[in-house]
């Protein structure tokens, strides 16, 4: 029991006597760097921005040092613009100091590990610090499209999403180009906004939309643009494909050009009416429709739907036009519709005129001719007393 005892004694005094050690974030004094790991590039001096920290309650003159710094390297303190082997921190606050690296000549590669430690009156923190010497990649750029090929017709807008890569260990700003056939224009954006150039930094990637559209009615097919990101001598390229798939494109017009007829208050009169499709893909299942004046009606034959019109081509229909019974003389707008299932409607402005029915014509010359013939036998018969 009592040699217990002496043992417990000796350890208690051992804790009691024993230095406060930190590790970066405990204890009453603090050292650490935000970069504890850095890779260098052969040829250049490593440096570490430390930071101390006073977690106590008296002011501390704290003394620098490295230990386990490899043989043949030299550390220096700086701070203030000189060289420094202490720092002096009031309770609660921390100073800033770096420390600076020179490596022995020649030294190309390899990993080197060592402490840096702060002491002030039988207090110490540490913190691992560590040095990688290694060639720093060269610009290299990669460029990915998620999808490639997209369809549409010639007015669609195709969008392309692409990520942009450096793969590098240098920031770069990227130049971005694109080569496009006849009849397109293309641009990059960035956050909704039109850029030509991008920077990137190292080992990092950036998201792009390219938009290419067609300015120009072109024939169904596949295109090809050619995407291409360049910067510090590295090159990326990728392909894009925009499908333009043909669409119909209707028209209405008559076998002579004019849009304008003639008709007569309450009866039918027939216009020719010509339905071309000069886009590139056939018109399905025409339905034609008038937009005429009140009281009106429109008739179409042989019938108000076209199955089909094929591209090129056009078919011949007649409106029956009949104005309103109460229809007074002088010109009205007729509008007739054709809109296909798939595409665009087209439409056509009609200028009919209605006219006097003959009828009241003939009825107005009989009524003349009745009040001449009374008058003259009136007069004959007066005439002879």
């Amino acid at each position: 029991m009592r040699g217990l005892r002496w043992l417990a004694l000796i350890i208690l005094l051992a804790l009691v006597t024993a230095p406060a050690f930190a590790q970066g974030t405990s204890g009453e004094l603090v050292i650490f760097t935000r970069y504890p790991s850095r890779i260098i590039e052969p040829g250049k001096t490593p440096y570490f921005d430390l930071t101390i920290k006073n977690n106590g309650t008296v002011p501390r003159t704290i003394r620098l040092e490295v230990k386990g710094l490899p043989e043949g390297w030299t550390a220096t303190f700086r701070g203030g613009g000189d060289i420094v082997q202490a720092v002096f921190v009031q309770p609660g606050e921390e100073a800033s100091v770096s420390l600076r690296l020179e490596p022995p000549a020649g030294l190309s590669s390899g990993s080197f590990s060592f402490q840096v430690v702060a002491e002030s009156s039988g207090v110490t923190a540490s913190f691992p610090l560590e040095v990688v010497f290694k060639e720093k990649l060269p610009p290299k750029l990669s460029m990915e499209v998620e999808l490639p090929t997209l369809k549409g017709t010639s007015t669609s807008t195709f969008r392309y999403d692409v990520t942009v890569k450096n793969e590098g260990d240098e920031d770069i700003t990227v130049n971005l180009s694109a080569e496009a056939p006849k009849g397109f224009t293309v641009s990059f954006k960035s956050i909704g906004k039109d850029v030509s150039s991008i920077p990137i930094k190292a080992n990092s990637s950036e998201r792009l939309t390219v938009e290419v559209e067609p300015f120009a009615e072109l024939p169904a097919g596949s295109y090809s643009i050619n995407l291409r990101a360049e910067g510090h001598e590295a090159v990326a390229t990728a392909t894009v494909v925009a499908e333009i798939t043909g669409q119909p494109r209707l028209s209405i017009t008559t076998p002579d050009g004019r849009l304008s007829g003639q008709a007569y208050a309450g009866r039918e009169s027939p216009i020719k009416i010509i339905i071309r499709n000069t886009g590139s893909a056939p018109a399905y299942g025409v339905r034609l429709s008038a937009s005429e004046p009140s009281g009106w009606s429109v008739k179409f034959e042989p019938k108000e739907e076209i199955a089909e019109i094929p591209a090129g081509n056009q078919v011949e229909v007649t409106a029956k036009v009949r104005p309103g019974e109460k229809a007074v003389a002088g010109d009205y707008m007729l509008t007739i519709t054709a809109v296909p299932k798939e595409g665009s409607s087209a439409s056509a402005d009609f200028r009919i005129t209605v006219l006097t029915s003959t009828l009241w014509g003939v009825v107005g010359i009989g009524i003349i001719a009745v009040a001449v013939l009374v008058v003259a036998i009136a007069v004959m018969r007066f005439g002879r007393r």
